[in-house]
């Protein structure tokens, strides 16, 4: 993995940009790639990069250019299919100077044009530009696993790897929260691209590339999750199936570990989907295989059993780590500056250790299970979606929504613990069982009832803004048409998986500490696999991922197969009344640090902040006010963080490369 910015001038006669500008921006991403930096510039762009060396660490220095000096780019990611593209590309004449996939990505460029991201399998964004064509080429993995921020400011396009970088290339850009921002992160838990917290910023899309050039602005989706009938539905059985999707993730462990120059480790969360890919992680080393977990002072979230049991069944050298709230208050402000987000769950931080130690154990790779809850159906919202679906059906039967005891096993406040409030909040709006968005309105409208919290001013700039409305109105034309468990998952996938799951998470957590993630469950064979299976050989009845459980019986011991599910999860609002946090939450949460920043009410956080103090540990608090706490905390952070300061990224060290086209009288323009 690496960090990625650039500097494009979409007018004419502007000044090229300079080397310090560059190196500022390489500076802010350095924790994204501390092995090697450089820089091209020529009169019209300007490339930063800086590399964490996981494929040929000695040969794939970036930006790379073409022989002819007229083609270059920077890139973010891997190529799993790179050795593939290179022997096809070999048979039309192409040659190699390095091993590593930056140059397959460059020469499937020449050889394909934009079109060449299509052929790609795996995790990306790239920005290419072609002098030739005089165009700049941007592109993004499907899945959006690899983050691309874009800015037009004074008529150029900024664009990195993260938004710190675009702030460090010029202090004159704006820096200010967006309420369309906040809104949809105080709605769907994440901004939905292109829209981000930061006025001005957009995101590029997953699955997407866009090209600048004189005609304009060119944006094409070359990928979107596709579900019968728009595809070909898996003609085979049950059995079949479990048999396909175990050999398609095992191909997919298979490429991710040993497309690899390094040592690859696992996650281990002891649950189904981190147990299998470290399973299958450990039969493609011969050597030791690392496996690293999470440990939990409070029981409620601990998994230390299960754990255990998968790393003495497959031989894993077994890293843990003990995470406690105090642990969690402590990070939880240099987790915001890496997300560059407001959170509403404290689950990155204990994420964003382990992968300290991770980096503190000497690896730089690690596999995942993520994504296997989005592509096989096991989050309990798409059970409760179908038990709502159900009783719809017959919404006035006494017995259909006693199937809402079912959900929710491992919250120790379960919204289902009490049967009359339970069928009150679930059974609401019944009868739109059939509108877009059926599934996911008991968890957005929870959430949104958060931004009672927003000051006046906030509310004032929202004003005829509505998140849902604005995502329903972007559905594909095939969304009515696919089986209501497609509809679901599509939306999981749109609203949480890469603005939260994948990037807080996912990649900020790790490439904090230098790490590179890799999600053997996002394959696009596996994802496609997936796809085309009927509903009921994911959601089997009320049994989750019933297909993968399958799958799993060669792999895992029963404890694991047939244990609840249990979702990764970490305490929330309870870190901040830890004695090390209460000086710089009283801090954000003050007053004056409120009407700073002008985003929530004060008296309504003050209100917040005494019942939080009020029921300390003798009763949990409901998931609302953990949410508002720790949304207003990071919100505050952000504020803090990245708008009312600018980082100074002058002092920096000069790139260990720069390619420098411009001629010695246009080097010297500041």
């Amino acid at each position: 993995m690496c960090g990625i910015a650039g500097v494009f001038s979409l007018e004419e006669g502007l000044p090229p940009p300079t080397v310090e500008q560059l190196g500022r921006m390489a500076a802010a991403l350095r924790h994204r790639g501390p092995d090697a930096s450089g820089l091209f510039r020529d009169e019209r762009t300007g490339l930063a990069h800086t590399r964490l060396a996981i494929v040929d660490p000695a040969g794939g220095q970036q930006p790379l250019g073409n022989p002819e000096g007229t083609v270059w780019l920077v890139f973010n990611g891997e190529i799993f299919n790179h050795v593939e593209l290179r022997g096809e590309l070999e048979k039309q004449g192409h040659t190699f100077r390095t091993r590593c996939d930056t140059e397959v990505v460059l020469q499937a460029y020449e050889r394909w044009g934009p079109s060449a991201f299509e052929r790609f399998e795996g995790q990306w964004a790239v920005a290419l530009w072609d002098s030739r064509e005089r165009r700049l080429v941007v592109s993004r993995d499907p899945l959006g696993i690899r983050p691309l921020y874009l800015c037009v400011h004074r008529g150029r396009l900024y664009l990195a790897s993260e938004v710190k970088a675009l702030f460090a290339a010029e202090p004159s850009l704006r820096r200010e929260l967006d309420p369309v921002g906040l809104d949809e992160t105080f709605t769907f838990w994440s901004t939905v691209a292109p829209q981000t917290v930061f006025r001005g910023i957009t995101e590029l899309e997953p699955g997407h590339t866009r090209i600048y050039s004189a005609s304009g602005v060119r944006d094409h989706c070359y990928w979107r999750p596709r579900f019968p009938p728009e595809v070909e539905p898996f003609p085979g059985s049950l059995t079949e199936a479990a048999e396909a999707v175990g050999q398609a993730l095992r191909n997919a462990v298979r490429l991710q570990v040993t497309r690899a120059d390094v040592p690859v480790g696992s996650y281990l969360s002891g649950g189904l989907d981190s147990s299998l890919v470290a399973a299958m992680g450990r039969q493609m080393v011969p050597g030791p295989f690392y496996t690293f977990s999470l440990r939990f002072a409070d029981a409620e979230f601990d998994e230390t059993e299960y754990q255990r049991l998968v790393a003495q069944r497959i031989g894993s050298e077994h890293r843990e780590l003990l995470v406690s709230r105090a642990d969690i208050a402590q990070a939880f402000p240099q987790v915001i500056t890496h997300t560059e987000r407001p959170l509403l769950r404290t689950a990155p931080v204990p994420l964003y250790l382990l992968s300290q130690l991770v980096r503190d154990s000497g690896l730089k790779v690690v596999l995942t299970g993520e994504g296997a809850d989005e592509v096989f159906a096991g989050y309990d919202l798409f059970r409760e979606a179908k038990v709502r679906r159900f009783w719809a059906r017959q919404p006035h039967s006494t017995l259909r929504p006693l199937l809402l005891s079912r959900l929710y096993p491992y919250l120790a406040r379960s919204p289902v613990n009490e049967r009359a409030m339970a069928q009150r909040f679930f059974g609401r709006n019944l009868a739109g069982w059939r509108s877009p968005g059926f599934s996911h309105e008991p968890r957005w409208n929870t959430t949104s009832a958060l931004k009672r919290l927003f000051s006046p001013g906030t509310r004032e700039a929202l004003q005829g803004v509505n998140a849902i409305d604005r995502l329903r109105s972007s559905l594909p034309a095939a969304f009515e048409r696919w089986e209501h468990l497609a509809q679901d998952q599509y939306l999981e996938m749109r609203t949480l998986l890469s603005g939260y799951l994948l990037s807080a998470q996912g990649d900020r957590v790790l490439m904090a500490h230098s790490v590179e993630g890799r999600f053997p469950f996002l394959d696009a064979s596996v994802v496609a696999l997936a796809a085309a299976l009927p509903p009921y050989f994911k959601l089997r009845g009320l049994d989750e991922k019933h297909v993968l459980k399958r799958a799993g019986r060669a792999w895992l011991p029963p404890a694991i197969l047939e244990r609840k599910k249990q979702p990764y999860r970490a305490p929330d609002a309870s870190c901040f009344l830890e004695p090390v946090a209460r000086g710089w939450v009283e801090e954000l949460l003050s007053e004056h640090s409120l009407a700073d920043s002008g985003l929530f009410e004060p008296r309504a956080v003050e209100q917040l902040w005494r019942k939080c103090l009020a029921q300390g540990d003798r009763a949990p608090l409901s998931n609302a006010d953990n949410m508002a706490l720790v949304g207003v905390l990071s919100t505050q952070l952000l504020h803090f963080q990245l708008v009312r300061r600018a980082p100074d990224w002058s002092a920096t060290a000069r790139p260990d490369s720069l390619t420098d086209l411009l001629t010695p009288s246009m080097r010297a323009i500041p």
